[in-house]
């Protein structure tokens, strides 16, 4: 019986429309923006959830990740405490999430970031933070 992998935005966000979108941005301010909106559109994850375990460490803020395997995609639910992590989570989920382990590994987020223009404005522990949360995705996608 197969599941179905509820998109944590209610809709379909893919990787390209993230693309799409930031191309089209003029600046880092409307960029920023952006960001912080798709941060707004990610589901809250419940109390219950936010456990000592399914904490993300290397990041400034509280980052709360989760991750299942269902019929050979993965499930992912995240959340921060910060406005601007939020969005940062959204662009990896719209990367990562439903997607199976070998898309995961296979996906170049270099080449994904690099697109965005983002990096290079974040703080240098905002970056760790982002790389944190790849790393705990990536790795957990590689070992199932």
């Amino acid at each position: 019986m197969s599941q179905t992998i509820q998109n944590p935005f209610g809709s379909e966000i893919t990787a390209e429309d993230i693309v799409s979108v930031m191309a089209n941005l003029k600046g880092w301010e409307d960029r920023y923006r952006q960001v912080i909106q798709w941060g707004k559109k990610l589901p809250v994850l419940d109390e219950a959830l936010k456990q000592e375990k399914v904490l993300v460490s290397g990041c400034e803020s509280s980052v709360w990740l989760i991750l299942e395997n269902v019929d050979g995609h993965w499930h992912i639910q995240a959340d921060s405490d910060a406005r601007i992590v939020r969005g940062l989570i959204a662009i990896v989920l719209a990367a990562f999430n439903g997607k199976t382990s070998q898309q995961i590994v296979d996906f170049d987020l270099e080449h994904y970031f690099e697109q965005l223009n983002l990096i290079n404005h974040l703080s240098p522990s905002r970056g760790n933070g982002l790389k944190a949360i790849v790393e705990v995705i990536r790795t957990q996608a590689a070992t199932f």
